[in-house]
């Protein structure tokens, strides 16, 4: 039997995984490895400021790039 995170268990490994710059990018990723209702899974301003935090300590990427990843969520 094989184990399968849940939606919010695999977003919190992707955003400490220091491969995605965004919660965009972990969501976008989420749906590239197959997960369903990603938005439901990850609705809320404390859940998404918890995957934002932990995108932006654990990135691997010049802060130049975070400085503008962090304005685009702004924008959005």
């Amino acid at each position: 039997m094989t184990f399968r995170p849940t939606t919010l268990e695999r977003a919190y490994q992707l955003a400490g995984s220091g491969a995605c710059r965004t919660v965009s990018d972990v969501k976008q990723a989420l749906q590239i490895e197959g997960y369903d209702r990603i938005q439901d899974s990850l609705y809320g301003g404390t859940i998404t400021a918890a995957l934002r935090k932990l995108c932006q300590a654990h990135y691997v990427g010049g802060p130049a790039e975070t400085a503008a990843a962090d304005q685009e969520e702004e924008d959005a």
